[in-house]
């Protein structure tokens, strides 16, 4: 009871405490140990209206299944109704046998579309050849008509998706305790942000138990009290919330002409002429307004400039933005 009142009190604490610090820790990390698996299988998917493989691959297949159940036959099977497709999933840590994963298939033939089609039993593998989850279920592939959908992008239809299509046969095993220590692993490795967790986990509990032993991993000892309660212990570990810092990054995408860019990025002062326009940045402001992007931006567009003028302007002036840029 005593142990009960005592873990619970500390929640509220780490509750009370860091109620407006930022984002929790949960949020931003992962714990070593745990982490997803790709599976990965090789099947086919039948019903199809004359859509599927024209080759021969997807008949012999349809031949040994057949053979698997006593049914032998003296010639291949040969329709166009079955395409040879690549099937595809994630398994999360901790996830048990029994339960279910999203599965994605892509055709790999020269099949037209597995629209309307059954993925059937395929044998999911991991990276080490050994199988942990069986597929089987309709593929949804969304392919509807995109005249009379509101999203006017062509949809392909040799992808597809089953929701919850696989069943766990093994569990793979996940160990996140190690000599009495976990170890947090930054889904963004920041030096700064690696301090701050590691701080915020001291001042929590009142005890030097975490340290930042690089940008990306905090190692955190195990407290005595928590030692056969580990999962007490990394939920209010998860709980404490921190400021990540972000560093400055502006993203440009040229294809669609989109700029994205975090907070307030500052440029130094400079002189942009473009055509048949140009602006300057003098002491810090642009039109009387703090010289950042974003306010580049908008100054840019009212003298005339496109969105590709714009992504050039970005890219030239590079040397006096005080952000990394990333192209795409």
């Amino acid at each position: 009871m005593r142990k009960n009142l005592f873990v619970t009190f500390l929640l509220i604490l780490i509750v009370n405490i860091y109620a407006f610090a930022g984002v929790r820790i949960k949020d931003i990390s992962n714990f070593r140990g745990a982490r997803d698996n790709q599976l990965f299988g090789i099947g086919l998917v039948t019903g199809l209206d004359g859509s599927g493989d024209s080759g021969d691959v997807p008949s012999e297949m349809i031949n040994n299944m057949l053979a698997n159940f006593n049914i032998n036959l003296t010639s291949y099977v040969e329709t166009e109704n079955t395409a040879l497709v690549m099937v595809f999933a994630d398994i999360p840590s901790f996830y048990k046998e029994g339960m279910r994963l999203d599965v994605t298939v892509a055709a790999i033939g020269d099949s037209d579309s597995i629209e309307n089609g059954v993925l059937m039993q395929t044998p999911l593998y991991g990276a080490d050849n050994k199988v942990y989850a069986v597929a089987q279920g309709n593929v949804l592939t969304g392919g509807a008509n995109i005249r009379s959908s509101s999203n006017l992008q062509d949809r392909y239809k040799v992808v597809g998706y089953i929701p919850e299509g696989a069943i766990i046969e093994k569990e793979i095993p996940a160990q996140i305790v190690n000599e009495n220590t976990v170890t947090i692993n930054l889904k963004q490795p920041d030096i700064t942000t690696s301090a701050r967790v590691a701080n915020a986990i001291n001042s929590t509990f009142s005890l030097k138990i975490a340290k930042a032993l690089d940008p990306s991993s905090i190692r955190i000892e195990v407290p005595k009290y928590f030692e056969e309660d580990i999962i007490s212990f990394l939920a209010l570990i998860e709980e404490i919330e921190i400021t990540p810092d972000v560093k400055a990054k502006i993203v440009i995408n040229e294809k669609t002409g989109t700029i994205v860019l975090g907070g307030d990025v500052e440029i130094a002062d400079f002189t942009v002429s473009y055509g048949n326009f140009s602006v300057s940045v003098e002491n810090g402001k642009i039109s009387g307004k703090p010289a950042t992007v974003s306010n580049l931006i908008t100054a840019l567009k009212t003298a005339g400039a496109t969105p590709q003028d714009i992504i050039a302007i970005i890219q030239s002036a590079q040397a006096y933005i005080y952000a990394d840029l990333v192209v795409m």
